[in-house]
């Protein structure tokens, strides 16, 4: 099968959208199928993988990480994409990405398949506090209900994203399909070396947080808990690795604390390299966000066998439902702390929780849930032709 996959975003901007659309790719292409990504130029060609093609972009003020396709890059490229013949188009983003692939799937006659990855409503306060909510909740739900309405099947990674499309009126059919992880058997990373290179002892009990530091993340919970943590343990140490637009603000209020000391901040880390061996080098992975759909480094985490607290709302409720490999926590540091302090203090705990850490992420692995993608796909082109919906030639 070929598909085009058509997005807003992608690496070298890291987010969970693009981790996703990887993944994917990666899984299907195992399987023997061709997926081709159209996104938007970084002017990063060299770095390009191959099967992407990006379009003429441009930047959007205020945001300097973004690209937004212009119209008449994805025209140049119309009659190049055309020529491949695809069998189903799947639209990652909400933006230019899915006017631009409603339309080719209309002028192909092929299904389109929508991934709704974001929960908008919980955004939109911290990026844009000036829009009434009300008001915001009523465009974001509006607009999602007509985006879903324009395609033939709609994508989510977990049953709560479920819940909340149903919730708009959404009357298309939705899949619950998470973003699989890539399993490293055994483990990769390299403890002892990244402590060593950190300036980290052995013994010292290290939480680890991978991902964006933005506002929708909640981190300055995470920062009240090792506070609380400090009292128990004084060599606590809290490991941020990655970046984003509130990282001087945490910096500020980790020494506002007097955390400096308790608190590091690693900046992004290479996935295959550097972050694989700080979730071995750590001793739990803390996750305090309330607005993921899915949560790919929680993932990472268990398949790394680093055992989990984490606040479950939203996606991670799927995750922190059994208990594998994982405790849940409400949303105050004083609980939160208490999870985690009990897992540091228990080795044996901690040593069960690692194995059954490894057990839950098998169950997520990329090739299943790429299995589960690619029925989607073949139902909708069995449908398709069956049901002979407006194919035109090509």
């Amino acid at each position: 099968m070929r598909i085009l996959m058509v997005s807003d975003t992608y690496f070298p901007r890291v987010s969970g959208v693009a981790s996703s659309i990887r993944s994917f790719r990666a899984g299907l292409a195992r399987m023997g199928h061709e997926v081709h990504l159209l996104i938007p130029a970084y002017g990063v060609r060299d770095s390009v993988e191959p099967g992407i093609f990006q379009v003429s972009s441009r930047r959007i003020p205020f945001y300097p990480e973004e690209r937004l396709m212009t119209p008449s890059g994805c025209l140049r490229i119309a009659a190049h994409l055309a020529s491949r013949r695809y069998d189903v188009i799947h639209i990652q983003t909400p933006f230019m990405a899915h006017f631009w692939g409603c339309y080719l799937a209309r002028r192909w006659g092929i299904p389109a398949v929508l991934s709704y990855h974001t929960y908008f409503e919980a955004y939109v306060g911290h990026y844009y506090p000036w829009i009434p909510n009300v008001l915001a909740r009523y465009a974001i739900r509006g607009l999602s209900r007509i985006q879903c309405h324009g395609v033939h099947t709609v994508v989510v990674p977990s049953a709560a994203m479920a819940e909340v499309v149903a919730g708009y009126g959404v009357r298309t059919p939705i899949e619950v399909i998470p973003t699989g992880i890539d399993m490293p058997s055994p483990p990769g990373g390299r403890r002892a070396a990244f402590r060593a290179l950190h300036g980290i002892t052995p013994e010292r009990p290290v939480l680890l947080y991978a991902g964006r530091l933005a506002p929708e993340k909640n981190l300055p919970f995470l920062l009240q808990v090792v506070a609380r943590l400090r009292s128990a343990l004084p060599d606590i140490l809290l490991l941020f690795a990655g970046d984003g637009p509130i990282r001087a603000s945490l910096e500020s209020q980790s020494r506002r604390y007097g955390l400096s000391d308790s608190v590091r901040f690693l900046g992004y880390l290479d996935r295959d390299g550097a972050l694989r061996d700080a979730y071995q080098a750590a001793d739990l992975f803390v996750f305090s966000s309330l607005t993921e759909t899915q949560g790919m480094v929680l993932l990472e985490a268990l398949a790394a066998r680093l055992p989990i607290v984490a606040i479950p709302a939203l996606g991670v409720a799927d995750l922190l439902a059994s208990r594998q490999g994982s405790r849940g926590s409400a949303a105050d540091p004083d609980s939160f702390g208490a999870e985690c302090l009990a897992i540091l203090r228990d080795p044996a705990l901690r040593a069960r929780l690692a194995t059954e850490a490894g057990q839950l992420a098998a169950r997520w692995s990329r090739e299943a849930m790429s299995q589960r993608l690619i029925e989607v796909y073949e139902t909708l082109v069995d449908w398709a032709q069956a049901a002979h919906c407006g194919i035109q030639e090509r």
